[in-house]
């Protein structure tokens, strides 16, 4: 497998492993994230699955989901 970086085509990652935690009633369009070998995350766009993909670390994605669950990231839904 080629070098892993910010940015890469989503499509470098593979087609297989990746899932749609945050799926709803927005007519398919949501984040999809595949948990990386090393233990990162690669997030992508559904709508746009050969796109760039956003890779985070494990620390990065945790205190995300911790910022998100403490109504840190509301500010984004006003």
């Amino acid at each position: 497998m080629e070098r892993i970086y910010n940015g890469m085509p989503a499509k470098h990652l593979g087609t297989e492993g990746w899932a749609k935690p945050w799926s709803g009633g927005n007519g398919g369009s949501c984040v999809e994230v595949m948990r990386l070998r090393d233990g990162r995350v690669a997030l992508r766009q559904s709508t746009d699955p050969d796109g760039p993909a956003l890779i985070c670390t494990h620390h990065e994605i945790r205190r995300f989901i911790q910022g998100v669950k403490s109504g840190e990231a509301d500010f984004l839904l006003v």
